[in-house]
């Protein structure tokens, strides 16, 4: 369990955890769900992936599941946003997969077609870097929800996964997946119990404590390593020494 998340989890204003401020603004006249950081936001968006994936390092975590509390902390924008501070120094292929069945949203948000994706990967076969699609940005994949959206959530409990899963290590350099909210869905913890670590995206105006700690609880007694937290649309600020203390 990261020291960060314990700390925040015990004070009530002083947060140890990265903290992405209040920044999105919807574009296209409000109709596209794609929405863009300001520049504090994506400075400390990017302190999140130097944090969680820390170059040169030997334990560096590659597959990595970013899952909320509960619907609305904004996980999918920050696992998104996260895959593009990754892909951004060409250190390696970074694919983001959406295995949030019910409220699939990366598509949505790189304005790219939910044709074949992860559902699709499970039942048939194939390299697994044909159900991805490459983005405009140099070294970023997509992996969306797939067609097949009414099995995938059994899909997730076969041993198919774990190969898939592995597949992708071997293919892409890096894997983000945005997974549905701990508390809501099982899939976080499956899935979570498959890769490197997952970041818990908490919402800093709506996720109540208890909520957060039940998550928290959840994902240690599954034996899922949580390397950090996020907390979303933050609109106080963090003190520059406290990034020092987290992870």
């Amino acid at each position: 369990m990261s020291r960060n998340f314990e700390l925040m989890m015990k004070a009530e204003k002083e947060v140890k955890t990265v903290g992405v401020p209040s920044g999105y603004t919807a574009t296209n006249n409000g109709r596209s769900t794609r929405l863009d950081l300001d520049s504090r936001a994506r400075e400390e968006t990017n302190r999140l992936v130097q944090l969680v994936f820390p170059a040169n390092a030997r334990d560096s975590a590659r597959i990595v599941v970013f899952c909320g509390v509960e619907h609305g902390d904004g996980c999918s924008q920050i696992c998104a946003c996260a895959g593009e501070a990754l892909a951004a120094p060409g250190t390696g292929s970074v694919c983001l997969v959406d295995a949030s069945f019910h409220r699939p949203s990366l598509s949505e948000y790189f304005g790219a077609e939910n044709r074949r994706g992860l559902t699709d990967a499970l039942v048939q076969q194939g390299p697994i870097r044909e159900f991805a699609q490459e983005l405009s940005q140099n070294n970023l994949w997509l992996m969306p929800r797939g067609s097949r959206s009414s099995d995938g959530q059994n899909l997730l409990g076969s041993g198919i996964l774990r190969a898939r899963m592995g597949e992708l290590r071997t293919e892409f350099g890096y894997i983000l997946v945005d997974a549905p909210p701990v508390n809501l869905s099982a899939d976080a913890i499956a899935l979570g119990q498959l890769a490197d670590g997952v970041v818990l995206v908490i919402g800093a105006h709506s996720t109540k404590r208890q909520a957060a700690q039940k998550a928290k609880e959840n994902l240690e007694a599954a034996n899922v390593r949580i390397l950090g937290a996020v907390l979303n649309r933050r609109t106080f600020p963090i003190p520059e020494m406290l990034y020092r203390r987290i992870l």
